[in-house]
């Protein structure tokens, strides 16, 4: 066997999975180090893909020609579209999956993907060539040395990993698996920084000592949506969630015994994620809410077991299960784990890229939770990311980097390297300014194409990008084209509670007010219906394209016209261009800031916390601008 490769990759998360699949389709010669084969692609809190932003993650790596959608709708075994009773721009996308079958779907697409070999170990030491400061592979715990001009670095909560529950530590990368030492001090002695944090998980409950005549159902939806823009329907039996909520005689359990949690009695010094708090934190958080929602959700069609969401922890378990019992729906649960904490080495990514390679060592990238990030979905898309780019690292060609306004994936990378993280960072649609651009229906639209030319996504892919674009043209199109006469439409209209015509209009003047959608008006126009009809496929996904981008023209065109100004500046690079230390007009703080992080643009400087306009302008000065 030989052990010279192009790209490798370190840890078999989620991750570390799109990063292989990237690099392997294409063309790269890749290998997937990972500790165990049979949990690869492992949902190691909640498992669910999606949600707010999250799912328009997910349809972006679909888009790029990643593998997150397509797994994620074989395995779903409920499947919602969260904020529809807003606008489309936060519409996002949730499915709860099977845990055990997304490991082997995705076990399944790595065995059947060209150019990816797979080896079961564990990475001990990162090489690199100490005159070039470049990787040259990794050596395992087994002193295999594996060589690459490239290698990917998606190693999780498994670098240091240290599990908590309430005194009692274990080291571990998750429960029952061991952690991982030495390789993240192995990259740091290079001039990486790194530091902790932390993450938690819940306790698992086993649905037969449930009451779930005590709780409310909480179904799912079966239309026509899904996460992959080209793959199936999900085939897999759809189940309910269930709601429920903690009362004052849980919280004061919980309080009772704070003196025993690890986030309180100093025995956990780093961050954990602001908007996954555990249960011990919302009580102290929020000291007058009387109770906090609980959602218990089924891992599997062929389990007993469910994840009890909003209730992580890392108490006593014996506290953890009194608690619990004094939930009228829980009151004779039995636990098959309690939740704990667990505490990991990070990289400061304000050291990357926007390719996310290393600015230090040359060939190294790093993606997911080793960037400071949680939640699958942003680990899937730096994955992806990473992937593409040490591909094009290993064929000299430059690399390739989204904007904020072509995904969500570009903000949370530019965010991540520009602005750094003190906390977990997991991504909001409040985190992107051009939201309405960046819609979960249009994500084929923003990066199919760019994908196909770099080679990652397959020509069927591209193929059906064009088949949908040249129908959703032909709607907006006849809309745009076909005149409605009053006579015709008034009565309908004045029963929809809006104002009569007064005169011939088009279509798409129609379309665009609230009351009024395709649904409804086909069935007044029968032209209209006959051309939302005719895609010979996907006919619900391509009709809802074509009506958001008429519906919401105006808003899509105003933020074109925003961020259009703002590639002006993206324009503008300024890498290298200044010894900023030396700058005394900017102020102290902007100046140890970009001394610090070394922005490619002023776009990117602009977005440093801390670097003010009147700083800006006096760079935009300087370049004689």
């Amino acid at each position: 066997m030989n052990f010279n490769y192009d790209v490798l990759v370190i840890g078999g998360g989620h991750a570390g999975c799109e990063a292989a699949t990237a690099a392997a389709n294409m063309g790269a010669k890749t290998c997937l180090i990972t500790m165990d084969m049979n949990k690869i692609g492992q949902m190691s809190c909640n498992p669910a893909v999606g949600g707010i932003a999250k799912g328009q993650i997910v349809r972006e790596i679909d888009a790029l020609g990643g593998q997150m959608g397509l797994i994620t709708d074989a395995t779903a075994i409920q499947f919602r579209m969260l904020n529809r009773s807003k606008g489309p721009a936060v519409w996002s996308p949730r499915a709860q999956c099977d845990r055990g079958k997304f490991i082997w779907q995705w076990r399944t697409v790595l065995d059947h993907t060209p150019n990816l070999d797979i080896f079961q170990d564990q990475a001990n030491e990162l090489l690199v060539d100490e005159k070039t400061k470049s990787v040259i592979g990794v050596r395992t715990i087994w002193d295999i040395e594996f060589h690459a001009k490239a290698v990917i670095v998606t190693a999780g909560t498994f670098l240091n990993g240290l599990m908590h529950i309430g005194h009692k530590k274990v080291e571990g990368g998750r429960c029952a698996e061991p952690a991982v030492h030495h390789f993240s001090e192995s990259i740091e002695r290079w001039g990486v920084h790194k530091s902790r944090m932390k993450t938690g998980t819940p306790v698992r409950i086993d649905k037969r000592s449930v009451h779930f005549e005590d709780m409310e159902e909480q179904p799912g939806e079966n239309d026509y949506h899904q996460f992959s823009f080209i793959g199936p329907h999900r085939t897999l039996p759809q189940l309910p969630c269930w709601t429920c909520n903690t009362n004052e005689e849980v919280h004061e359990i919980l309080r009772a015994d704070l003196a025993n949690s690890p986030l309180f009695n100093g025995q956990i010094q780093s961050t954990g994620p602001r908007y996954c708090p555990s249960i011990e934190t919302k009580l102290v958080t929020f000291p007058d809410r009387s109770s906090h929602p609980l959602f218990l959700e089924p891992e599997g069609t062929d389990t007993n077991e469910m994840y009890l969401n909003g209730f992580s922890s890392s108490m006593p378990w014996e506290t953890q299960l009194k608690a619990i019992h004094h939930i009228p729906a829980l009151r004779d649960a039995k636990i098959y784990r309690p939740g704990y904490a667990i505490e990991y080495d990070y990289f400061d990514p304000t050291q990357l890229k926007h390719s996310l390679e290393s600015k230090v060592i040359s060939g190294l990238f790093l993606a997911g939770q080793v960037n400071g990030t949680t939640g699958y979905e942003e680990a899937g898309g730096q994955g992806t990311a990473a992937g593409i780019n040490a591909a094009l690292f290993c064929g000299g060609s430059e690399p390739f980097v989204m904007h904020r306004d072509e995904s969500y994936i570009g903000v949370l990378i530019d965010d991540l390297t520009t602005k750094g993280v003190d906390e977990p960072y997991r991504m909001f649609t409040s985190r992107a300014e051009y939201r309405i651009l960046l819609r979960q229906d249009d994500a084929d639209a923003r990066l199919t194409e760019m994908s196909y030319k770099l080679g990652l996504a397959t020509r069927e892919r591209y193929d059906l990008w064009l088949e949908k674009k040249a129908h959703i043209d032909r709607i907006v199109t006849f809309c745009k084209e076909t005149p409605v006469k009053p006579k015709a439409i008034n009565g309908f209209l004045e029963s929809l509670g809006t104002s009569p015509l007064k005169g011939t209009v088009k279509i798409a003047d129609l379309v665009a007010r609230p009351q009024v959608n395709f649904k409804n008006l086909s069935e007044q126009i029968p032209e209209l219906k006959e051309v939302l009809n005719s895609p010979k496929n996907r006919v619900d996904e391509i009709d809802e394209a074509a009506e958001i981008r008429m519906k919401y023209k105006g808003y899509i065109d105003r933020e074109r016209v925003f961020a259009d100004k703002m590639h002006r500046l993206e324009n503008i690079k300024i890498k290298g261009r200044f010894n900023y230390s030396e700058l005394h007009d900017l102020s102290t703080e902007c100046r140890q800031k970009l001394e610090r992080i070394q922005p490619e643009t002023i776009a990117q400087a602009s977005r440093i916390p801390g670097v003010s306009p009147s700083d800006i302008n006096v760079l935009l000065v300087l370049l004689g601008r």
